[in-house]
């Protein structure tokens, strides 16, 4: 066995001593497990038929499934053929069918060939089992170009695979595969690139003249996979969803949408987020089981002067009852956020295998923010940190504004994340509890993170904070450095420690820094 090797043994062992000792002093670090769920009682393969009351901290409506006529027709009947390219077929039994006053659009076993497609009102396209819609990687079949929003910015491009545009009653559903295009396909190679959306598209631009539809030649935006605008009434259910060319269910200015019981694969695909919720309200999510290039569960809500000028939040939304594997957070508000992310509960889940927990991201030009998020029963086996707040970003997207200090000007474009409760959580492995960046003229404010068993690598960095109370917090620790940079109003209450040396070691640094507040905190040497 090398040096290495042992020393990992060595602090695996303390960490894990130090687990027993707080299970052992704590009654609360036993009572904080119960009721959270594992593994096997979450995702897409435990789906129940029926949707349960949806429970939330705010007003929230009793989302029911569509309803649709009983009248069902196949595409086969409208001429779609295994082998060959079934875009007309599948279109005109949809057509078919919202004509007639709705119904069900049949996609029988067997593996279809498809473009674009475009869902109408009262139809439900359901995919039977066995049933898998191919879709294609050439620019005409996604053409003419469709009013969609891009990473939190309007325009015309190739919208989504799947695409609908103000409509009412509309459901993807059954236990059938939508795979999208090969990862060297001409859309992929004519992507734009080279800089983030703000290079391409000026503000001031009317959005009618913001198309990019890759005519004689021309770039395009990425199509998403799935991505109703301006729809009231969504249901996604069932479907299994893989190799997106973007992010995979991305319901846009929408209202009463719900996503149960999907599963998505897109590991290895840059910016293969699974569900991204974009000014988007009364939502639920659950029973999905998400395994993404990019983060698993989004929410986001416009970008930049565009996202401001749009201002329609994400709001009223609910995830209970999902797993999240691989991907780079586990839910994850921002970057986008001019419009405002609130009113968000994500309750019984799982993260196991995912980067990151729970994940607050914006940019000092993105706008709005987050306000009254709150987290309950969720359990986290990470390869990051369990709690993040990355509001500066980089300077390679967001140039000198990356820049900590001086603290700039409150504009418009300035955002903020507020009112944030997390409770009743289990970290079973993880890098740094705590990594909180925020704004120096909006600091991360009124955080509640209380009744957590946690075991990671390194304590925490609280920069630009301003109300934060850790409350019945019991963690295991090879690491025993909390660092300060302008963090005030930080509490630490009924928080059991297990370090090195047996109490933390606070590094403070900044004129706005205060020292912290113990209150009957418990401590102990991982060392004894």
């Amino acid at each position: 066995m090398n040096t290495k090797h042992i020393m990992k043994s060595a602090t695996q062992m303390a960490v894990l001593s130090g687990l027993l000792w707080l299970t052992t002093v704590s009654a609360q670090a036993q009572a904080m497990t119960d009721g959270i769920p594992v593994r096997e009682e979450v995702g897409a393969l435990n789906m129940p038929d029926t949707i349960a009351p949806i429970k939330a901290p705010f007003d929230m409506p009793q989302l029911t499934r569509p309803e649709f006529n009983a009248f069902t027709l196949s595409i086969t009947e409208t001429g779609a053929r295994e082998g060959k390219m079934a875009t007309k077929a599948i279109q005109k039994a949809i057509d078919r069918v919202n004509r007639k006053g709705g119904g069900t659009v049949i996609v029988p076993a067997g593996i279809w060939n498809t473009g674009r497609i475009e869902l109408k009102s009262n139809v439900n396209l359901h995919l039977e089992e066995g049933a898998e819609l191919h879709f294609s990687g050439n620019i005409k079949d996604y053409q003419p170009a469709v009013f969609t929003r891009n990473e939190g910015v309007e325009l015309y491009s190739l919208g989504a695979l799947v695409y609908a545009n103000g409509q009412r009653n509309i459901a993807l559903t059954g236990k059938g595969k939508l795979v999208g295009p090969a990862k060297d396909c001409e859309i992929q190679k004519r992507q734009m690139t080279g800089g983030v959306i703000e290079t391409y598209i000026n503000p001031d631009t009317p959005v009618k003249e913001r198309v990019y539809d890759g005519k004689k030649g021309g770039a395009v935006f990425l199509p998403m996979f799935v991505s109703p605008i301006n729809c009231q009434n969504v249901l996604v259910e069932g479907v299994t969803l893989e190799s997106t060319p973007f992010w995979n269910v991305v319901p846009v200015y929408c209202d009463s949408v719900i996503i149960r019981g999907i599963t998505v694969r897109s590991v290895g695909i840059p910016r293969g987020d699974g569900i991204d919720i974009e000014s988007t309200r009364n939502v639920l999510i659950e029973y999905s089981t998400l395994s993404c290039g990019d983060d698993c569960f989004t929410m986001k809500a416009g970008r930049c002067e565009d996202g401001l000028r749009v201002n329609r939040p994400s709001e009223n939304i609910v995830v209970r009852h999902c797993l999240a594997e691989k991907g780079h957070g586990g839910i994850t508000c921002g970057s986008e956020t001019a419009g405002m992310i609130r009113n968000l509960y994500v309750h019984d889940c799982v993260f196991d295998g995912t980067g990151t927990g729970l994940r607050f991201k914006t940019r000092r030009n993105r706008g709005g923010g987050g306000e009254n998020l709150t987290y309950e029963r969720i359990r986290m086996r990470l390869s990051g940190q369990p709690f993040v707040w990355d509001m500066l970003g980089s300077k390679t997207f967001v140039g000198e504004l990356a820049v900590r200090l001086p603290a700039r000007e409150i504009t418009p474009l300035t955002p903020t994340y507020r009112n944030i409760t997390a409770r009743h959580i289990v970290v079973e492995s993880g890098t740094q509890f705590i990594k909180a960046q925020g704004i120096p003229e909006t600091p991360v404010s009124n955080v509640l993170i209380e009744n957590v068993n946690a075991c990671t690598d390194k304590l925490m960095l609280l920069q630009d904070v301003d109300g934060m109370t850790l409350r019945n917090v019991s963690i295991a620790c090879p690491d025993s450095l909390v660092k300060m940079v302008d963090a005030r109003g930080i509490t630490f209450e009924g928080v059991h420690f297990a370090v090195p040396g047996g109490k933390p070691v606070i590094e403070a640094e900044g004129e706005l820094n205060r020292r912290p507040a113990f209150v009957r905190c418990l401590m102990r040497s991982l060392n004894r």
